[in-house]
């Protein structure tokens, strides 16, 4: 069969309603298909899982090879081992590299699921379990949408290269070595994202940009071992005390972050960009019954949507020591920890905002202990898909033509690490083009994915394929 651009608009119309004809047949398949792959419990994070791993990067593999790939991989790596595939018949077409995740976050606390995470319940029409919306379903999806076109018209619209990692909720450590290794069988001519999520439900959205992110933890030591508090309290200074008064120093009374020169060389958006933000349909109030906060609260003179997209954060993800089981132990620990990530917007390096922090740490500790830095690999650059992109000209168009409406163009409040490892290594913008929703509660209990959004992602997902071979080929002749 030919390409869309070398045939009569009918006859590519008609091939383009088989492929979605077989994807609206398989819909029970394609459910099931979910359930089995969301069983396996792919924690990357845990050494524990490291046989999930295996398990789970080799059921890909053979889902990939089922759907009719010419070439199916598993590239190891020095921790869990990435899925490479592609497809590359289709002549003076573009290349795609399609990204997205089979690892998950840990299930806990597990007393919080209403259905065990690990296996797979459909209530209503939801889908509950651990890593069913991040990022299984929509990466599945693309799997799905390869099969249907092999086997609706034998080949794909485009050159697609499917680059599937296992390491993404512990950072991605890996990966930057693998794609430089493997960077010339990676290229592409830009990445399309599994990964990532709409904002909303209700309306078609695509993500143009994302925070960067730089992580840390720290330990502050007081006596050589834990004592009874009654006989050395007061005379040696308690460890839980003092990181309570280093965590407290980390931000203002005003909810902004106090380490010296956190803020330096942010990129202000415009008063146009702001207006646009703040236009959005979003209410503090639906906010707040969505997460159950009792107000919202942060950095002043900005929105929340602002402060979640486009200023910069510091959160305390962790804070622990002493004693916390059940009734009372009169203990002065000997130590206490906490974890710290930032959220990170242009302008930032992720080393110079940690060594800030270590600095500040550092400069406000209390007499009487010590302290201990551990800064983590777990960084990247904000990133922002430039506006001409042909890539996002092409989900702009086929966002509309799914849901009858352009879609709002909103940011990605979370990181991918990966994005600065692509534009980096090899290169490549990332065009976001998932089918999760924000607020599917993913790295929390009950995480779920809208059973409906499967279709709806695979229809766009060959819509896209289809675009973007026209679109491309409309634009110049290919060699």
């Amino acid at each position: 069969m030919s390409g869309p651009s070398e045939a009569p608009a009918d006859t590519a119309q008609t091939a383009l309603a088989q492929v979605l004809a077989v994807l609206k047949a398989r819909a029970d398949s394609s459910l099931a298909e979910l359930i089995e792959f969301a069983s396996l419990p792919s924690i990357s994070a845990q050494s524990q899982h490291a046989p999930d791993m295996q398990r789970a990067a080799e059921w890909l593999a053979s889902r990939l090879r089922q759907a009719g790939l010419s070439t199916v991989e598993l590239w190891p790596t020095a921790g869990h081992p990435a899925v490479y595939a592609e497809w590359l018949g289709a002549k003076g077409a573009p290349t795609i590299l399609v990204y997205g995740h089979y690892d998950v976050q840990p299930p806990d606390p597990l007393e919080r699921w209403k259905t065990p995470p690990f296996t797979p319940t459909v209530v209503g029409e939801r889908i509950y379990g651990r890593g069913v919306s991040d990022d299984k379903a929509p990466l599945l999806l693309t799997v799905q949408v390869a099969d249907a076109y092999l086997a609706a018209t034998g080949r794909l619209p485009v050159n697609v290269k499917f680059l599937f990692e296992g390491e993404e909720e512990m950072g991605s450590a890996h990966l930057p070595a693998l794609v430089a290794e493997r960077a010339e069988r990676l290229g592409a001519d830009f990445v399309l994202s599994a990964d990532g999520g709409m904002w909303s439900a209700e309306t078609p959205s695509l993500t143009v940009s994302a925070r960067g992110i730089a992580a840390l933890e720290f330990t502050v030591r007081g006596p050589a071992k834990d004592l009874h508090s009654g006989r050395h309290g007061g005379s040696v200074h308690n460890p839980l005390h003092a990181i309570a008064t280093l965590v407290a120093s980390l931000h203002d009374e005003r909810g902004q972050v106090a380490v010296d020169g956190f803020y330096d060389g942010v990129e202000e958006r415009t008063p146009e960009q702001r207006h646009s933000t703040a236009q959005l349909p979003f209410s503090d109030e639906a906010y707040l019954i969505q997460t159950g906060a009792p107000s919202v609260y942060g950095e002043e003179g900005f929105g929340t949507l602002e402060r979640q997209w486009h200023r910069p954060t510091l959160e305390l993800n962790g804070l622990w020591g002493g004693y916390t089981g059940e009734g009372s132990k009169t203990v002065l620990p000997s130590e206490a920890h906490a974890k710290v990530t930032c959220r990170l917007v242009p302008g930032q390096d992720p080393a110079r905002i940690s060594a800030l922090i270590e600095a500040h740490l550092q400069a406000h500790l209390p007499p009487g202990v010590t302290l201990e830095v551990r800064l983590s690999d777990h960084q990247a650059r904000a990133y922002h898909l430039p506006p001409d992109h042909l890539g996002g000209q092409v989900a702009r168009q086929v966002l509309a033509e799914v849901y009858g409406q352009a879609p709002l163009e909103v940011g990605m409040g979370g990181s991918i690490p990966v994005l600065e490892t692509f534009l980096g290594t090899l290169g490549l913008h990332t065009v976001f083009f998932s089918f999760a929703v924000g607020d599917e509660d993913i790295h929390a209990p009950n995480e779920f994915f809208r059973i409906a959004r499967l279709a709806q992602g695979q229809e766009s997902w060959a819509r896209y394929w289809w675009n973007l071979a026209e679109s491309a080929a409309q634009q110049e002749p290919r060699a």
